[in-house]
């Protein structure tokens, strides 16, 4: 999986990272137990702080993304635990995106064929 930074975006480095490997995970680019690049590879690969990456591995292993030891380094968790429920950041977000698509004049069918497009993961 190759990650790409937007150095422009008003979004965290970080958090770029991080959002890509949950798409990855989610899409079945990253598969279950895939060693993830190590800290250092990863900051090296990219040009970034070892810290940022540090934290991004942080973050997807506190959410229950990713496992990580000293021994193995990253791994994608074997079974994600799937709690059916939408972070209250995550609702903002999406209610962000539905605001603007509307302001922009989408139709409500065409953004419900993109979320359904996403959600099969054929994007």
């Amino acid at each position: 999986m190759v990650i790409k930074i937007d150095e422009y975006s008003d979004v965290p480095i970080y958090m770029q990272i991080r959002n890509q490997i949950v798409m990855g995970i989610s899409s079945g680019e990253l598969k279950a137990g895939e060693q993830l690049p190590t800290v250092r590879a990863l900051a090296l690969e990219i040009g970034i702080n070892t810290m940022t990456v540090s934290k991004t591995y942080q973050m997807l292993k506190s959410e229950g993304y990713i496992m990580t030891d000293r021994k193995n380094g990253a791994r994608v968790r074997q079974q994600i635990e799937k709690t059916g429920i939408i972070s209250d950041e995550n609702k903002n977000e999406l209610r962000r995106i539905v605001s603007e698509a509307r302001i922009s004049g989408v139709s409500k069918k065409d953004l419900q064929k993109l979320v359904d497009e996403y959600y099969a993961g054929n994007v």
